[in-house]
């Protein structure tokens, strides 16, 4: 969605058009319990003109690679559970397969009180960094993927403290 009815609130590039009743109005039309349901949701900043004439960082085809490697992961841990994804997750094969170590449980209670989560979206960001971890080939669930997971779920609070 856009950040605003213009389009253009917090870009760098582009002054925004709308007052911050406007803005408020707008945000107003996706409800909290709606975007508590969205599992990944960031900021995209513009792109400039010059970035996409550059080489890519990463070609499509290793990309592939990683997610295919995750989905067999997946397949394989989950092939006595009746489910086939992370996104599948119940609450008691979270307890089993999203363990945090100590600085994930610190890491996440943090940002749990500062985000001021939900129950729903603490459960979407461990089954996110789950995710990342298999993409990295990792059994566990390191800090940096939690890290990298709580950083996809800037949007619902992005303009929490925007005041009229």
């Amino acid at each position: 969605m856009y950040p605003c009815p213009c389009g253009f609130y917090g870009d760098p590039f582009h002054e925004c058009t709308c007052s911050l009743h406007q803005i408020q109005k707008y945000l107003s039309k996706i409800s909290g319990p709606l975007m508590d349901r969205i599992d990944l949701q960031l900021e995209v900043a513009p792109v400039k003109f010059s970035d996409l004439e550059g080489p890519s960082t990463t070609d499509s085809m290793t990309i592939k690679k990683r997610v295919e490697e995750a989905r067999l992961i997946q397949l394989e841990r989950y092939k006595d559970c009746n489910i086939y994804f992370n996104s599948q997750l119940t609450p008691a094969l979270m307890n089993k397969h999203c363990k945090l170590d100590k600085s994930g449980k610190i890491l996440m209670k943090e940002a749990f009180q500062s985000m001021k989560l939900s129950a729903r979206a603490h459960s979407k960001i461990l089954k996110v960094a789950r995710t990342i971890a298999d993409l990295d080939g990792n059994r566990l669930i390191k800090e940096s993927h939690l890290a990298e997971a709580l950083r996809y779920r800037n949007i619902d609070k992005y303009y929490q403290n925007l005041k009229i």
